[in-house]
């Protein structure tokens, strides 16, 4: 699933359009200042975008699939 941006909270500086290293934004400032997804299943869910935007106006939502799940190792041990 691709990133989703906040229009209202984006400021347009395009900093997920310089870090991404899948080039999954475009950034055209003088069409639109928000960048919009080109290539929405080429994301690797890495959430730099997420991380690097200083207006928080990106978010991730991450397939089932890619989801990790915690397991505590005391959890699988046998209980006598």
């Amino acid at each position: 699933m691709p990133p989703v941006i906040d229009r209202e909270k984006c400021v347009g500086c395009g900093t997920c359009a310089d870090i991404c290293n899948s080039h999954i934004f475009l950034h055209e400032p003088d069409k639109d200042r928000v960048p919009r997804v080109r290539f929405p299943d080429e994301c690797w869910h890495c959430d730099s975008c997420v991380l690097d935007c200083p207006a928080g106006a990106v978010r991730l939502r991450i397939p089932l699939p890619f989801m990790m799940l915690h397991v505590a190792s005391e959890s699988l041990r046998r209980q006598s």
